[in-house]
C-alpha cells in the first residue's frame, strides 16, 4: 500500500506537465508541474480547492477520481463548462491541457466566476455521469458485490450469500478490457449472447501492490480458468473442454444447434468462481480418501467442510423437520426405502448417528487407484480422483521443471493457454516450445490450487487445475445479507443468522 500512494501521485505528474501553461496563465511558474506531490499541491491553489483534499490524493485509486475532478475544475476556471469537453479532458489531458492552453482565453479565479447554470437535464446527466465513474472506480480498485451462485461452499458460504470481494487485499487488476458496459460482466443484461464489451482497446495484465499475498484456505474470488473459451448454450456450467473431451472437437465447433456459438474471452471477462485456496505455489497437494494433505500435513480448515454420505434407516423416513434442524439442504432419497444420500458435515453426519432409526452413515468416497475421466489432468498417466489425488507440486514463478510425456499433461495448458507459448511435439517425440526442442520449463507466474469445501459438490481445481496468478480477482470478506431462495419474505428468506458476518 505504501508504494502505491508513493507510485500513483508520481503517476499523476505525467498529465500535470502538460499543465504548464495554464499554471502560468493562472499565475504560477510553470516548472512547478514537474515536481511530484508539490505539483498537486498547486493545482489545488489553482483550481481553489481546499486543501484537504490533498488526502485524497495519496488515497490509492481514490485519488484516480479526485484527479478527475481537478482536472474538470481546472478547465471550468478558462471556461470550459460542456460535458464533452470535461470528458475530453478526463480521458485525454495529455492532449486536451496544451490544445486549451493555446487558447485566446484568460485564467478566471473559481471564486469569483460566474456560475454557468445548468439546466435540470445536464444536472442530471453530471449526477449519473459521476456516479457512474465514482461506482466502476470503486468496482474496479477497492470492492465489488459478489453473489453465491451455487452450493460449491456450503455450508461456509450459502447460495444467495450477498458478498463483498476486496480488490485491494491482494492488489487491483488493471482491467484488461477497459472499455465495457458499466456494471454487468460479460453478457449485456438484455440478451444472453451479446458481449458487454469491446476488444479495440487491450491492456496487459498488471496488478497494484495489496494489502498482502494470497493466504493458505483464504476464501478466493478468481476468473474461471477454463472459461477462456465457451459455449454460449452452456456458458461456464459445463466446461468447454469437457465438451471436447466427450464430443470432439468438431461437432462442438460445427453443432451450433446443440452447442451455441463457441467463443473466446479474455481474463477479465471470464466468470467469477469462488472457492477456497487451499495450495500455494510450491506447496505439495494430496488428497488421501477425501482428507486434503498440504506439505504432508492435514490441512486445517476454517471452513465447513461437507462430503457425499450414506444413510441407511430401519427403513422408516427421517422428518423434514429434523433434516431443517439439523440444516441438511442437500440430498436425495436412495435406491430402497430407508435410503438416503446427503452432502453433510461430519458433525451432521456424528449427529444422525445417534438418532434411534439410523442403521448406519458411510461417507462415500472413490477408490484410491480409480481414474475418473474429468479429473486434471485428463491423462492415463495419472490414476487420479476426487477423493485420492496426487501427491502434486504446485508451480511457482520462477520454477524450473522437466518437460517429459509423462510431466507434459500437467504442464500443457499452462505453457500454452496461460503463459502464451506454442506448443508441439514433432515426430520423434520431442517437446517443441516456441519451435524450439525443450526438456524443460521455467514458469512466469505464480499458480494456486482452489477447492470448494463442498467437497462432493464442487467443480474446483481437481477438474481444471493449477489457477493462474493473473485470474485472481479478490479475496472474500463480508456477507452483508443472506437470502433462502426456496422460501418466502414472510417465511424466514432473509437468513438473518447468516447476514452481516465475516467470511472465514
Amino acid at each position: 500500500m505504501l508504494q502505491l500512494i508513493i507510485i500513483i501521485p508520481l503517476l499523476l505528474t505525467i498529465p500535470t506537465v502538460f499543465a504548464w501553461k495554464l499554471f502560468i496563465k493562472a499565475g504560477v511558474q510553470g516548472f512547478h508541474t514537474l515536481i511530484p506531490f508539490w505539483n498537486l499541491y498547486m493545482f489545488l491553489k489553482i483550481i481553489k480547492k481546499p486543501l484537504w483534499w490533498y488526502v485524497f490524493i495519496i488515497i490509492p485509486f481514490i485519488n484516480i477520481f479526485v484527479y478527475m475532478l481537478m482536472i474538470i475544475e481546472l478547465i471550468r476556471c478558462f471556461g470550459h463548462e460542456k460535458l464533452w469537453q470535461q470528458l475530453l479532458a478526463v480521458l485525454f489531458p495529455v492532449v486536451y491541457f496544451p490544445y486549451l492552453s493555446i487558447q485566446n482565453i484568460d485564467y478566471q479565479d473559481p471564486q469569483f466566476k460566474v456560475k454557468v447554470a445548468k439546466g435540470p437535464l445536464r444536472e442530471w446527466v453530471d449526477a449519473i455521469i459521476f456516479a457512474v465513474v465514482a461506482a466502476t472506480i470503486i468496482r474496479t480498485f477497492l470492492f465489488e458485490a459478489y453473489t453465491i451462485p451455487t452450493s460449491s461452499m456450503e455450508k461456509s458460504l450459502l447460495v444467495g450469500d450477498f458478498l463483498f470481494v476486496s480488490k485491494i487485499a491482494y492488489g487491483p487488476r488493471l482491467p484488461n478490457t477497459p472499455i465495457a458496459f458499466p456494471f454487468v460482466h460479460h453478457t449485456l443484461p438484455w440478451s444472453q449472447t451479446a458481449s458487454s464489451y469491446v476488444e479495440w482497446v487491450k491492456w496487459p495484465y498488471y496488478r497494484f501492490a495489496g494489502l498482502g499475498p494470497i493466504k493458505r484456505n483464504d476464501a478466493v474470488v478468481f476468473n474461471y480458468p477454463d472459461g477462456d473459451t465457451v459455449s454460449l448454450r452452456f456458458q461456464s456450467n459445463v466446461s468447454y473442454y469437457q465438451l471436447v473431451r466427450q464430443y470432439g472437437r468438431e461437432r462442438v465447433w460445427s453443432d451450433e444447434r446443440n452447442f451455441g456459438k463457441i467463443v473466446s474471452r479474455p481474463v477479465d471477462k471470464r466468470e467469477n468462481y469462488i472457492k477456497r485456496c487451499v495450495g500455494l505455489p510450491g506447496d505439495t497437494i494430496e488428497i488421501r480418501q477425501g482428507d486434503l494433505y498440504v506439505n504432508g500435513d492435514l490441512n486445517q480448515s476454517p471452513g465447513i467442510i461437507q462430503f457425499r454420505y450414506h444413510v441407511v434407516t430401519d427403513g422408516t423416513g427421517i422428518n423434514q423437520r429434523l433434516l431443517n434442524k439439523l440444516n441438511i439442504t442437500e440430498g436425495r432419497m436412495g435406491n430402497s426405502s430407508g435410503e438416503y444420500v446427503f452432502w453433510i458435515s461430519e458433525a451432521i453426519a456424528n449427529e444422525l448417528k445417534t438418532l434411534g432409526n439410523v442403521k448406519s452413515v458411510t461417507r462415500m468416497l472413490e477408490n484410491a487407484g480409480e481414474r475418473h475421466d474429468e479429473v486434471f489432468p485428463n491423462s492415463e498417466v495419472y490414476p487420479w480422483n476426487i477423493d485420492n489425488y496426487g501427491p502434486l507440486v504446485i508451480p511457482a514463478k520462477g520454477v524450473t521443471v522437466d518437460l517429459t510425456q509423462e510431466t507434459l499433461p500437467l504442464y500443457r495448458r499452462i505453457i500454452h493457454a496461460y503463459e502464451g507459448n506454442t506448443i508441439s511435439m514433432d515426430e520423434q517425440g520431442n517437446i517443441l516450445i516456441n519451435g524450439r526442442k525443450e526438456t524443460s520449463y521455467t514458469f512466469a507466474m505464480d499458480y494456486y490450487w482452489m477447492m470448494g469445501d463442498n467437497r462432493h459438490n464442487s467443480a474446483d481445481s481437481r477438474i481444471w487445475g493449477f489457477v493462474p496468478q493473473d485470474h485472481i480477482v479478490g479475496k472474500a470478506v463480508f456477507v452483508w445479507l443472506s437470502l433462502d431462495k426456496e422460501k418466502s419474505l414472510f417465511d424466514g428468506k432473509i437468513r438473518w443468522n447468516k447476514s452481516m458476518r465475516v467470511v472465514r
